[in-house]
């Protein structure tokens, strides 16, 4: 046994692992032992074996098939992985590959487990033909089986190609290596034949695509060490399933802790530029974040941190990047964010500094009406504990969609620079009164008087709280401590039962 065992381990060619590490990249067991604590993996299908004929497979038939499956612990807690072996096969996916792959997944769902897959593998294997596309269906059933039940995180760490790219896209989270991994549907050589377009892998579906342009990366890390590292680093913020909390941890970091630095971060001037990111960080136990889709919609800021030791979801604006607005990538991350942290029991705050909805002929062409309203209904779904905090603007539909109070946030909170409107001074100024700045003799004067007295009347920071639209006006240093008593007092909210199958969002 322990001969045969060795033997799965090395594969039939001797310099397999040569070629794979001069490629700039781990083997699959290698990779295992990095993202789980030492000595806890246990192997399953290590003998499994492919029963294809033809095209000379008879007679090269590999033990584990191209993929190493099993489970183990990440920070002493159970977690699922399969990792491609491209020693093998080229990691190519065929029928007994796929088994073992469904069988991983299956046991994860079944004992409420995070799965992690580690995808380093050339698409279906060609000479075994549908039974291999037989094997992603099945793949790709049980990925949408585990959606919001358990956590799914798909590491690429080479090639993902073809129709091995969507069990990736139906997973919670997506890593990427720079350097080695890229993922497409239609390779370089398929495109140039049909288009004439001449673009390379990199180019095409590289790290740098898909975490700044597509969006379909997540996280984009500069090795597999750090990147393993990362993804060891997120399963200590995610519950293992849908039905537990997320790990909690005494903090250091004091609760009441003032937060006096958001005076020098935050600008009073609303037109003023800041980092989201600093004032999260902040906020937060030991300003530690964890950014997801961070070069990408780069005008919202969605994180992963710590307050008061549990962990929370952070929904902010980014001045720094097209001073904020909401546009569709914009929207898009974010919802797809809320979604994730109701359901895994994690609660969102919001922090507000929104001008509104990008405008433009290109935005509304895109259907900006229906991606916002995915966020707009992620926020409405959601159960979990919201609370809400507006620093300074929030103007017109895109303060609603920021979680309002009317939207069913638990808590909306404001600092006294806060504004509330439908839109901007001037711009009220200017609608309402058309009429009598087009007969006006200096129509500029005129505008700042009446945008003056607009302001005053109904975007003073007192003016939601009056009418109730939030629920207390506070002190920015004291934002910290008015979440952790905010969020202590939500623990205990209940989360109705649905009473339907699933609503039908606008996806």
């Amino acid at each position: 046994m322990a001969r045969e065992r060795a033997r799965a381990e090395r594969t039939e060619d001797p310099r397999a692992t040569e070629r794979q590490h001069a490629r700039g990249r781990l083997t699959a067991r290698e990779r295992i032992a990095l993202l789980l604590d030492a000595g806890t993996f246990t192997e399953l299908g290590t003998f499994r074996r492919h029963g294809a004929s033809g095209f000379d497979m008879e007679r090269r038939r590999p033990y584990t098939d191209g993929v190493v499956t099993g489970w183990g612990l990440v920070h002493g807690r159970k977690v699922f992985v399969y990792a491609h072996d491209f020693r093998i096969f080229g990691g190519a996916l065929g029928a007994a590959q796929a088994a073992k792959i469904q069988r991983v997944q299956d046991l994860a769902l079944s004992v409420g487990a995070p799965i992690v897959g580690l995808n380093d593998g050339a698409g279906a294997r060609i000479q075994e033909g549908v039974a291999a596309l037989d094997g992603y269906a099945g793949i790709f059933r049980r990925n949408v089986q585990s959606s919001g039940s358990i956590p799914q995180i798909s590491v690429i760490l080479g090639p993902c190609a073809g129709g091995a790219a969507y069990s990736p896209a139906l997973t919670d989270f997506v890593f990427m290596v720079e350097g080695t991994s890229y993922m497409f549907l239609t390779g370089p050589d398929v495109i140039a034949a049909v288009t004439s377009e001449c673009v390379t892998q990199e180019e095409l579906g590289g790290p740098a695509v898909h975490g700044s342009r597509s969006g379909v990366a997540s996280f984009v890390a500069p090795s597999e060490q750090a990147c393993l590292a990362d993804v060891r680093y997120l399963l200590s913020l995610l519950p293992a399933n849908h039905g537990e909390a997320a790990p909690h941890y005494e903090p250091d970091d004091w609760p009441g802790r003032a937060c006096d630095r958001l005076y020098d971060i935050v600008p009073s001037d609303p037109r003023r530029p800041y980092d989201m990111r600093a004032v999260a960080r902040e906020i937060v136990d030991d300003g530690e974040l964890m950014e997801v889709h961070e070069r990408w919609a780069t005008n919202v800021v969605c994180a992963f941190a710590r307050l008061d030791g549990h962990v929370v979801g952070i929904v902010g604006n980014q001045p720094l990047s097209k001073a904020g607005v909401l546009d569709i990538d914009a929207s898009e991350k974010a919802a797809r964010f809320v979604r994730t942290c109701d359901s895994f029991n994690i609660p969102i705050v919001t922090l507000v500094d929104v001008p509104g909805f990008l405008p433009g002929v290109d935005q509304e062409h895109a259907g900006v009406i229906r991606v916002g309203a995915k966020l707009l209904y992620a926020y409405c779904e959601a159960t979990v504990p919201r609370v809400q905090v507006v620093l300074r603007k929030a103007y017109g539909g895109a303060y609603i969609v920021m979680d309002s109070l009317g939207t069913g946030s638990d808590l909306s909170f404001a600092w006294p620079t806060n504004e509330i409107a439908v839109m901007g001074a001037s711009v009220a100024a200017s609608v309402v009164h058309r009429r009598e700045l087009a007969d006006a003799l200096d129509p500029e004067r005129l505008r700042e008087e009446l945008a003056a007295a607009y302001a005053a009347e109904l975007m003073h920071p007192y003016n939601a709280a009056e009418r109730g639209f939030v629920d207390e006006v506070i002190d920015p240093r004291d934002t910290r401590r008015v979440l952790v008593e905010g969020l202590r007092m939500l623990r205990t909210k209940e989360r109705p039962v649905p009473a339907r199958r699933h609503g039908n969002p606008p996806m």
